[in-house]
């Protein structure tokens, strides 16, 4: 029996380390698209974006940031203008909301990253409209979005690409709360360590979504993703699941 379970747990780690080697393999083919170039982060810093397979901030010569407010439930409080995303390496940091990258010029920079960002935003496509806007051509954009088959947006059902683009057509806002009724349905609690438990605190928060962000509006396939990119011209490199729940797109401005 122990020697059974030994050789399970051997079993499982090589699992994970062969997926972790094909995936930081997978990546290195993406690595010239970062290498001493200038990015934008939106929601960050990210911590994946420090790890051994999507290392961008060791690539990067240098990231800018935004988050929509000087104090965040994730961040805390921003201070000042530093956006200090890893150990030595600091940029700009812009207090702007996503959807309105008002101090940035066209075609400012090489890159843009988002890591779960994009759910906390009720109108994604007039976001994704900015983000491309600031990239320069062949500028790349790299979003990260949670699979919902491995978090607490696991009996939402999938947002149809009909429904972001009439809230985008409708210049929807981010005071939005369409969606609270259903979160409230199907938010599986217990997969939320950040959230309050009691189910009425939880949608108490929610309904103060603008002030804190912390609401997933919309839930993303890898095929709304694709759809996105493709609405806005932007040429698909390449889309990947890594483990724990990213679901990862990364695609090149026209």
């Amino acid at each position: 029996m122990q020697l059974q379970l030994m050789i399970e747990k051997v079993k499982v780690k090589t699992f994970f380390y062969l997926n972790y080697r094909k995936n930081q393999n997978w990546f290195k083919n993406f690595h010239y698209l970062f290498e001493d170039k200038k990015g934008l982060e939106i929601g960050g810093p990210s911590k994946i974006f420090q790890d051994n397979i999507l290392n961008i901030y060791e690539l990067a010569r240098v990231i800018d940031g935004v988050n929509f407010s000087s104090n965040t439930v994730w961040e805390g409080v921003i201070k000042n203008n530093v956006y200090n995303y890893a150990e030595n390496k600091q940029g700009t940091q812009f207090i702007l909301d996503g959807t309105d990258l008002n101090q940035i010029n066209n075609g400012s920079y090489d890159f843009l990253l988002s890591s779960h960002n994009l759910e906390h935003i009720a109108n994604p496509l007039k976001a994704v409209e900015d983000w491309v806007r600031i990239l320069k051509k062949d500028g790349v954009l790299l979003l990260i979005l949670p699979d919902k088959r491995y978090t607490f947006d696991i009996n939402r059902p999938y947002t149809e690409f009909n429904h972001i683009y009439t809230d985008y057509k409708n210049n929807v806002g981010e005071d939005d709360l369409t969606h609270v009724d259903e979160i409230f349905r199907f938010h599986e609690l217990k997969r939320d360590n950040g959230a309050p438990q009691d189910r009425y605190k939880f949608k108490e928060r929610c309904e103060n979504n603008f002030d804190n962000r912390c609401m997933h509006h919309h839930v993303f396939s890898t095929e709304l993703l694709a759809e996105i990119y493709y609405y806005f011209d932007i040429e698909i490199l390449g889309q990947r699941f890594i483990e724990p729940y990213h679901k990862i797109i990364i695609g090149r401005k026209k």
